[in-house]
């Protein structure tokens, strides 16, 4: 008769039994763990930098082409050059003037532009009424190249400051148009029956719903619409001009004179470039309530 400590043949030993003879695992402290790779911190580039190496390094490839004369005076005047005529004319004010008549055309003609978009895009897009006798006018209106419209405007106006300043007025208006529109077009229904059950008026839902949807569509439009009054204002000031940035640049074309032509649309990208801030920094501000998909990464 087998003792009651052996094992019988063809069965596994008692479980305590094992539990013996096992050995435990070792504990590995702290200390003896491996100790892993640091990750150097990444270095982080601020985004003003990353944002000024695009129109840095298009600088320094045009000063390097005129340095080594692969781009010759004769095409294209070197930075050095266009800075240097940016000094003189500052000086003897002609620079200051000419923005300041530019400037003042700008104004006047997106504000213009601006009050006749904003009536038309309300009205269209508030009433149905307004849409059947507005939008399909609109569309077929802006199928009309605006520049073409020179010589009309003119035999209409004259060749005084009245057709500048209706170029600009026709080139903002078209691009505020169809944003606002869109955007008060776009307000979401769900949004608008939770107003109606709520107990908003038609009065309260344009104030607190469909005006503040058609917001961001507006800010949008606002900087297609400065953009497009600067670009009108270069094709405007090439008609008679007197004064401003495009008569400068005329006179400069009939001497041959690249660094003041170049400096002439340098000043017009970074007029466009001020307003186009102006309106991103607005946007912040007006919009600090949406969350929006601000970009990945660093």
């Amino acid at each position: 008769m087998p003792s009651p400590n052996t094992a019988v043949s063809g069965t596994s030993p008692p479980t305590h039994t094992l539990a013996r003879t096992t050995p435990p695992d070792p504990i590995l402290t702290k200390s003896d763990r491996p100790a892993r790779p640091r990750r150097r911190p990444a270095l982080r580039v601020p985004r003003s930098v990353r944002r000024a190496a695009g129109p840095v390094g298009l600088l320094a490839a045009w000063l390097l082409a005129s340095t080594t004369g692969v781009l010759p005076e004769s095409v294209l005047a070197s930075p050095v050059d266009v800075l240097q005529r940016a000094v003189d004319l500052t000086r003897t004010g002609e620079l200051p003037q000419a923005i300041a008549a530019s400037g003042r055309r700008a104004a006047i003609g997106f504000l213009i532009g601006a009050t006749a978009a904003l009536a038309l895009s309300l009205t269209a897009g508030l009433f149905r009424l307004g849409e059947d006798v507005i939008d399909a006018s609109m569309g077929m209106f802006r199928a009309i190249p605006w520049v073409g419209l020179i010589p009309l405007f003119i035999v209409w106006f004259g060749i005084d400051e009245t057709p500048k300043i209706a170029l600009v007025a026709l080139g903002v208006t078209y691009p505020l148009y169809f944003n606002i529109y869109g955007g008060i077009r776009s307000a979401d229904a769900q949004l608008i029956e939770a107003g109606r059950m709520v107990g908003l008026g038609r009065i309260g839902l344009i104030r607190y719903v469909i005006l503040p949807s058609a917001l961001p569509g507006a800010l949008v439009g606002l900087r297609y619409a400065l953009s497009t009054a600067w670009l009108a204002l270069v094709f405007a000031e090439q008609v008679n001009a007197d004064a401003g940035i495009g008569y400068l640049m005329s006179n400069a074309q009939q001497y041959f004179q690249t660094d003041v032509i170049v400096l002439c649309l340098a000043v017009y990208a970074v007029l466009g470039l001020l307003c186009d801030f102006a309106v991103r920094l607005l946007s912040r501000r007006l919009l600090a309530w949406r969350a929006s998909f601000d970009g990945e990464g660093a």
